[in-house]
């Protein structure tokens, strides 16, 4: 069974910057080798309302599906840019309250397996 290498970054939530707290929200994942691009999310209202009873739910909701829409062929800003190239704009440091957490990286034979072991251990509950 061949192994490739494969990078990843949580997608979290921080609805109050400057208090740091944050729920993950979402998991992106690429492996140059597989040709291999996707990110999958998932807002938990409760949890978020939990950490700011005012956020704005459509709006994070918007700015999480956008992670999944840059993955993907559809038209867009990104479409044109080989998947790496959207791998690291994705994951570039923001101040928003959308954003990446740090890149790390593993070995898999099948990248969509991984992406959603990675989804159910850091994101599900």
């Amino acid at each position: 069974m061949t192994r490739d290498v494969y990078e990843y970054a949580v997608i979290r939530v921080m609805p109050k910057i400057e208090r740091g707290e944050l729920i993950n929200a979402g998991v992106l994942l690429y492996c140059q080798p597989r040709d291999y691009l996707c990110a999958r999310v998932h807002l938990d209202p409760a949890r978020l309302r939990a950490l700011d009873p005012g956020a704005d739910l459509d709006g994070v909701r918007h700015a999480l599906s956008a992670y999944e829409r840059a993955c993907g062929d559809r038209p867009g800003p990104l479409a044109g840019e080989p998947l790496g190239g959207r791998f690291r704009w994705l994951t570039a440091p923001r101040s928003t309250i959308v954003q990446t957490g740090p890149v790390h990286a593993g070995l898999t034979a099948d990248p969509a397996i991984e992406l959603a072991r990675l989804f159910d251990k850091l994101v599900s509950l």
